[in-house]
């Protein structure tokens, strides 16, 4: 975890007060706090490690390795505090909330020193999120990066555990990009993080919202918990303003409902404060003409394809504006702009068909993104998907479905069955599907690429969905390498 070099040391007695929380008088009321950490092996010495309650383990189990390491004191609940010895006890009701408190607290709330930008929806966030650092970057305007793919603090690249980190590693990634001249962060905020309270204490200058589909009801159990969670993100507590996508449904209502002021974007509806006068494509990307606040015009070329990556694009150049980039800087970077890794992402080996790996994973991503296929296939569209075990099953014959109508020639296959087998997860996938041939259910994943690669012709456009940027499947709890841009390579290799 990266922690800014500054000296950011609290008096136990102060992150008490903080949270709301009693310390017990004989304790050492001037202990100083040099550090947070909410994972045991991420202490150094001089920290306050935060167990929070956990689905399988409480973070107090772990409490005992956390002294170890140096740990001064530890914030829980109750029921943690009974397995802590050693070390004062602070005891909050709501521990998860408490940490994005304190830890915002801690360090000085960073992210309102930054003009931060966060953004949330079920598809999108990584590719809005990507191109609008790249606009910023390109503007002169050194920015850090938080999001599914990759952490990057200006030219500094980290791997990514999560789309949106634990409170206590978001406030210290937010410090250290203040620490090193930032002047911006641009993040992904998924709905786990909101409903977690990883994003409590933070603020936004901008916060965007792309769509709204079927996913993640593992965890939120109804679409309207799914979007209330979203939703959550739109007040001012968290914000100063939104920008919302008013072609979706769900969009077109948090505009309306929410108390933040909001800047419309939308592909459809010219009514909006951003919209396309038009989209030309051809097969390098398209020609877009976009008109925005004031009646601004911005017209240029882009290598982006597909229509939900113009709607990408057209948040990311509303919220540009809104950071005061100057439209003509923005017309002149447009061109430069490139997808985000993963993201209709090409394999190109000399193939006279069209092959690219994509990280759709909902029904409505696997929909949108074969709908792009088709338009720039001269040929069949061939597909390829799976559906991740030990998560939500109530996707799975709509993804399947989805992959059925929208490809002409639809593989099954396995993505990360993790401790589900695989077979029975294809099952729920072609329920009341009719799978014929050469349309097939290969359990293994490198076969159903290959597969559809042998199936290629001339004009044809191969689609393997998923996976994206991911490097592993996970099967039975272990992470064997796996990368489906590798695997589509050698694929096209043989082949050749």
């Amino acid at each position: 975890m990266q922690r800014p070099l500054a000296n950011h040391s609290k008096r136990l007695s102060a992150i008490a007060d903080v949270v709301g929380a009693q310390l017990d008088p004989t304790v050492d009321q001037i202990c100083e706090v040099s550090g947070i950490a909410q994972t045991s092996n991420a202490v150094v010495p001089g920290d306050l490690f935060i167990a929070l309650p956990g689905e399988n383990h409480h973070g107090a189990d772990f409490a005992a390795d956390a002294i170890a390491r140096g740990a001064v004191a530890v914030l829980t609940d109750e029921s943690g505090a009974l397995k802590v010895t050693g070390v004062p006890v602070l005891i909050s009701a709501n521990p998860r909330r408490a940490a994005g408190i304190v830890s915002a607290w801690f360090y000085s709330e960073p992210m309102r020193d930054l003009y931060s930008v966060g953004v949330t929806g079920t598809n999108g966030k990584t590719t809005v999120t990507t191109l609008l650092h790249q606009i910023m970057s390109a503007a002169g305007r050194e920015s850090g990066l938080i999001g599914t793919v990759e952490t990057r603090i200006g030219v500094e690249i980290l791997a990514s555990k999560r789309t949106t980190p634990e409170s206590s590693d978001l406030q210290a990634l937010s410090a250290v990009m203040r620490e090193r001249h930032m002047r911006n962060l641009v993040m992904e905020v998924s709905s786990h993080a909101i409903t977690l309270d990883r994003v409590r204490g933070s603020h936004f200058a901008v916060v965007g919202f792309t769509n709204l589909s079927q996913d993640h009801l593992d965890f939120h159990k109804t679409m309207e918990d799914y979007f209330k969670a979203k939703a959550a993100l739109f007040t001012f507590e968290y914000a100063d303003l939104a920008v919302i996508n008013i072609d979706d449904e769900h969009g077109l209502r948090l505009a309306k409902q929410t108390e933040l002021p909001v800047v419309t974007v939308s592909r459809l509806d010219r009514q909006a404060t951003w919209h396309f006068n038009s989209i030309e494509t051809d097969y390098v990307g398209a020609s877009v003409s976009i008109r925005g606040t004031g009646g601004i015009l911005i017209e240029a070329k882009t290598q982006l394809h597909g229509g939900y990556n113009f709607d990408n694009l057209l948040m990311a150049v509303a919220i540009a504006f809104e950071s005061g980039i100057d439209p003509i800087d923005i017309a002149a970077i447009l061109p430069t702009l490139k997808g985000a890794t993963g993201r209709l992402e090409a394999v190109r080996l000399g193939q006279n068909f069209t092959a690219l790996v994509d990280y759709a994973h909902s029904p409505d991503a696997v929909k949108r993104v074969l709908e792009t296929a088709h338009q720039i296939s001269d040929g069949k569209v061939i597909a390829v998907l799976g559906c991740g075990g030990d998560r939500d099953k109530t996707k799975r014959t709509l993804m399947g479905q989805a992959l059925h109508e929208g490809s002409d020639i639809a593989i099954f296959t396995s993505d990360n069955p993790r401790s589900e087998k695989p077979e029975e997860i294809l099952v729920q996938m072609v329920l009341d599907i009719d799978v014929i041939t050469p349309s097939e259910v290969i359990v293994d994943r490198a076969s159903a690429i290959k597969k559809a690669v042998d199936l290629a012709s001339a004009g044809d456009v191969v689609m393997i969905l998923g996976k994206g940027h991911e490097k592993g499947q996970e099967i039975n709890g272990i992470n064997y390498e796996f990368d489906d841009r590798i695997e589509l390579a050698k694929a096209i290799e043989d082949k050749a």
